[in-house]
């Protein structure tokens, strides 16, 4: 007789279940195995930094072109259908894209040739009576301390400026010159006008069938998106820059039409591209017609940017491609830190482009993960009329055993 048989005995039965160390062992496997996986990831993300940094000088002309080609697209159609050739079509819509871009640019340089050395009088005017400010009651701040720190402001924003011009020109300068990048953004943008619907079913019929379904499917979201993004940002830009210049304009603030073109431009970096206009705005403002005008601009500025995050975005941003801030942040900061202001440019449409590459994953596993699988399946087929579950069981026994004649 057992010991748990004895009566009295008090002996516990042994408990049922996998062993510590197979469950010890389970885990070490699992984290393992992801840890692997993270690394590959990581790895794979050098990798593919590294290839952008050597293939820059192709990839930027590339990506501008796609980007104008995105805004140049729906009056290009729009020809097409209207029984333009797209030859024709592409050559008429990109004309008249850089005719309106030169444009603007030669409406702002006579008025930063006229205004600029009035704005470095005033300048200079309003440092003077800081520093007499400075050097009164209470402060009462010496001579020699405020040129120190004047000096060290001038050398700050000499440096700055360095920085900023090296911005401007390292991401362009890669591809030789400013030129030889325009004229391949040129050609680039018409072919992709021209061309571009005719890749897709190239692409699908070159990769086969299910990659050329998901690749279909994948590069026509980011395509929607991208020109979405675009065209979004342009009317809210235009917008911001026409209301911000207007005040400016009614102020008599100068430069105010070189400050609105910087207000349209900086739309395009969300967040840190407005901030930045917007203090250039309010800077100029104070330099040359004082502290009360320098206060209204700002109060324009804030009240434009209100209406743009409460009204223009929510009514013309579509949701897929909603962006958390702080996402538009650390790509803004990443695309600034490598590749200068054309980083910053090019950074929020690369984010917008990934995060459809990732909601078409996410969705893909989804559909995966809520398919039964051939055990649930096999569960859910009913038993024949007239049989219980237990019964069609027994008679599957049966037949597995007539099957198999001479198996006991």
């Amino acid at each position: 007789m057992t010991e748990s048989a004895v009566p009295g005995s008090t002996a516990k039965p042994a408990k049922s279940g996998r062993d510590r160390g197979d469950l010890i062992g389970t885990g070490g496997l699992w984290l393992a195995k992801w840890s692997l996986i993270l690394i590959s990831i990581a790895a794979g993300a050098w990798v593919f930094g590294w290839l952008i940094g050597h293939l820059w000088v192709i990839l930027l002309p590339v990506l501008l072109a796609v980007i104008v080609a995105t805004v140049l697209w729906p009056p290009a159609k729009l020809m097409m259908r209207l029984g333009f050739p797209p030859a024709l079509a592409s050559s008429v819509s990109l004309v008249v894209f850089f005719v309106v871009i030169g444009g603007v640019i030669t409406l702002i340089i006579p008025s930063v040739a006229e205004q600029a050395p009035e704005l470095v009088d005033q300048a200079s005017g309003g440092i003077g009576q800081v520093q007499d400010w400075l050097k009164g009651p209470p402060l009462n701040i010496g001579d020699d301390q405020i040129d120190n720190a004047v000096s060290a402001i001038v050398s700050r924003l000499q440096d700055s400026g360095d920085v900023i011009a090296t911005g401007v020109f390292s991401g362009v300068s890669a591809a030789g010159s400013i030129l030889v990048t325009l004229a391949l953004v040129l050609v680039l943008s018409f072919f992709f006008v021209k061309d571009g619907p005719k890749f897709l079913p190239w692409l699908h019929g070159f990769s086969g069938g299910r990659a050329g379904r998901h690749l279909g499917e994948v590069l026509s979201r980011m395509w929607v998106t991208l020109g979405g993004f675009i065209r979004t940002q342009a009317i809210v830009s235009f917008i911001d820059a026409f209301f911000i210049g207007l005040g400016l304009v009614i102020l008599g603030v100068p430069l105010a039409l070189v400050l609105a073109t910087l207000t349209f431009l900086g739309g395009f970096i969300p967040i840190v591209g407005a901030f930045v206009a917007g203090a250039l705005a309010v800077l100029v403002a104070l330099v040359a017609n004082g502290l009360t005008t320098a206060l209204i601009v700002l109060a324009i500025i804030l009240a434009v940017q209100q209406l743009e995050g409460n009204v223009l975005q929510p009514i013309l941003q579509s949701r897929s491609m909603n962006l958390h801030p702080a996402i538009v942040l650390l790509a803004v900061t990443g695309g600034s830190s490598l590749f200068g202001i054309i980083g910053a440019f090019l950074a929020v449409p690369a984010a917008a482009v990934a995060a459809v590459l990732i909601r078409y994953v996410s969705e893909q596993i989804d559909e995966r993960s809520n398919e039964p699988d051939q055990d649930e399946l096999e569960d859910q087929i009913p038993a024949p009329e007239g049989l219980t579950d237990e019964q069609a069981g027994l008679e599957d026994e049966d037949e597995d055993e007539k099957a198999a004649p001479g198996k006991k």
